[in-house]
């Protein structure tokens, strides 16, 4: 299992995903879940995936393959018009493996699972973020659904659905973003570090910055340790229920 979110912002965009996979207490792994493709000035797409890791591993490797055939009439993320078309590159590439090994999958008794989230910015557009499903459709971020979680989202929503705004900074959302990743590594230990952290500022058409979180990082460990005296003292100042006639 794995945890990623991403917000679409006023300011750009914010991407974080963990590292860990896991077949099992014993089959505990680390893989980075998150894909950058960039051309400074033009483009930049970032991908985070979830799932069962052959198959996000295929859909990758079919997205690079169309990548490098350099062919002008294939549509690829280095050639598509915009965000739209990046996720239905995705989402073909993801229909393309369920063609695959969809059946033998299913002969084994095992799932076709895997989840992506595509954001971004192409020259010409606003910044656009997409969810993709297993079977190759998506979804689109709105002016009312700010973010998207794949993967083990149900323990660092909260923290998100009480904090995000359109109109946060980045530096901000980032925050918030590591704080929902903090509060699903308590809760679960299929997800862990290192994390990635990828920040796109709006109209820059580059990544402005990309952070490896691992156990040594500092800013994270104050996040972790602070976030949860914080919750300590909220609890602590709510008054007990009057109604209740227990001490």
């Amino acid at each position: 299992m794995t945890y990623c979110v991403s917000m679409l912002l006023d300011s750009g965009l914010v991407f974080l995903a963990d590292s860990r996979t896991n077949a099992g207490v014993d089959q505990i792994n680390t893989f980075r879940k998150t894909t950058v493709y960039e051309r400074p000035g033009d483009r930049v797409i970032v991908m985070l995936t979830a799932g069962n890791l052959a198959i996000t591993q295929g859909v990758l490797n079919l997205l690079a393959e169309k990548l490098a055939s350099h062919d002008p009439h294939t549509v690829n993320l280095a050639n598509c018009a915009n965000l739209f078309e990046g996720a239905r590159c995705v989402g073909e590439a993801v229909r393309e493996m369920h063609t695959r090994d969809g059946e033998a999958m299913r002969a084994q008794g095992v799932d076709f699972n895997a989840t992506f989230i595509v954001g971004g910015q192409i020259r010409g557009e606003i910044p656009r973020l997409f969810q993709v499903y297993s079977a190759g459709n998506f979804v689109e971020a709105t002016p009312d659904t700010t973010y998207f979680q794949i993967g083990e989202s149900k323990y660092g929503k909260p923290i998100i659905d009480r904090v995000t705004r359109r109109s946060m900074a980045l530096s901000e959302a980032a925050k918030c973003a590591l704080i929902s990743m903090d509060s699903t590594i308590r809760s679960n230990l299929t997800v862990g570090l290192p994390l990635d952290l990828v920040i796109v500022r709006r109209d820059e058409y580059k990544v402005a910055s990309h952070v490896d979180i691992g156990p040594d990082n500092k800013y994270f460990q104050m996040i972790r340790e602070a976030w949860g005296e914080a919750l300590r003292e909220a609890f602590s100042e709510l008054p007990n229920p009057d109604w209740l006639a227990v001490r």
